[in-house]
């Protein structure tokens, strides 16, 4: 992200002084998808990549934004109950309507902002930009009264509240807690996470991006939400003596008892989040001991679940999880809510050079459009820049 930049499109579309600049992260996710919102376990990281903003207070209750990727300004007023209607303008005022919930007087302010996380890739650009401005919100106006984990928290709510997707906690915890060099495994639960230093020596983490993009506000993404919550309706249904939250409480004989008692299809989703969080359990045992080898294994075996079973797969992410397999690299997933976007590919050294070829090649010849290639550098969460 360019600083100067950034400065420049601000000081030109705004009263010519400068403010504060901010910044968040994007995020990769090495496994552990759809489990966040089943109160199970995931295992993110910041990326180098994410959203940048300049910010002053203009003395005023008017909040004036302008967006330098896509040349569009919207203004609206701090206390408006309804809002922009324009779909980038409603996560900043959801997240300004949030932190005033935790007590931030925000007033109004001038803002420019850009990024560099590829849009609809799986990265969690919305996620970035919550936190960019909950970060911001709560430096200028709340005298840093508001935690990381209430951030995290508002920028869940906003993605709930005022843009329809019914997400769980990882993006936005991802975006504000990440540190360079370290994935994280955090318990969507408790809410307990930890450290785990990655470096993986002989290996990179690439991701190829399909180049379709996906919206996450769409019936897909939230029906099968809804089909873990039908399955965990019926389980409690089952075992009144028990106390089912989320899939998080249920084990395999659990989910074979209500088997009769769901359809088919919310039957096959829970298998796969039950799955999902085994995984995790095991890639953590796996980085520990330092077998990159299991990791690779578990993110496939993800992929075909996700695939199979919660069907957020399409044509051409398997096609390149295909040609990750043909070319031996150690593991590839989908990575993201699925329905597009990119598969995260754990590759050994000297196999990079020819699998990255080999796939925009192929990928190339078979859809008439290249694949992105982004390389994943672990990097720092939310913070203040100048």
């Amino acid at each position: 992200m360019d600083i100067e930049f950034v400065r420049s499109r601000f000081i030109k579309h705004f009263d010519g002084k400068t403010g504060s600049i901010y910044a968040s992260p994007g995020r990769i996710n090495l496994i552990g998808e759809h489990t966040d919102y089943n109160g199970g376990f995931v295992f993110p990281g910041a990326v180098d990549k994410g959203i940048m903003a300049e910010i002053r207070p203009n003395g005023t209750d008017t909040v004036m934004c302008y967006s330098i990727d896509l040349k569009d300004r919207v203004e609206f007023k701090v206390n408006d109950p309804k809002g922009p209607h324009t779909s980038w303008a409603r996560y900043i005022y959801g997240i300004i309507q949030e932190m005033k919930q935790l007590g931030v007087d925000v007033k109004g302010f001038n803002t420019a902002f850009a990024g560099d996380v590829p849009l609809g890739a799986g990265m969690s650009s919305s996620a970035a930009l919550e936190s960019c401005f909950a970060f911001a919100l709560n430096d200028l106006f709340g005298e840093n009264k508001v935690s990381k984990w209430d951030m995290v928290l508002a920028g869940q709510a906003t993605e709930h509240n005022y843009c329809g997707v019914k997400c769980g906690i990882m993006d936005q915890f991802a975006s504000v807690f990440g540190q360079a060099g370290q994935l994280m495994r955090l318990d969507c639960r408790s809410r307990e996470f930890e450290y785990f230093p990655f470096h993986p020596e002989g290996y990179k983490l690439v991701l190829l991006d399909s180049k379709v993009k996906h919206e996450l506000a769409s019936s897909a993404y939230n029906d099968r939400r809804k089909s873990c919550e039908n399955v965990v309706a019926a389980l409690q249904a089952k075992f009144a003596d028990r106390k089912f939250e989320t899939l998080r409480d249920a084990d395999w004989a659990d989910l074979e008892a209500v088997k009769a008692d769901v359809s088919t299809e919310d039957y096959r989703r829970a298998h796969f989040v039950l799955g999902e969080k085994d995984r995790v359990l095991a890639v953590c045992d796996a980085l520990t001991a330092g077998d990159y080898e299991t990791v690779g294994q578990k993110m496939y075996e993800t992929h075909e679940g996700l695939s199979k079973e919660y069907e957020v797969s399409c044509e051409e992410l398997d096609y390149l999880n295909q040609l990750a397999r043909e070319n031996g690299v150690t593991g590839s997933r989908i990575m993201g809510g699925g329905f597009g976007g990119c598969t995260i590919n754990l590759v050994k050294d000297k196999l990079y050079d020819r699998f990255v070829a080999d796939a925009q090649e192929k990928y190339t010849a078979k859809y008439h459009r290249a694949p992105a290639v982004y390389d994943v550098v672990i990097g720092d969460g939310s913070r203040k820049i100048c």
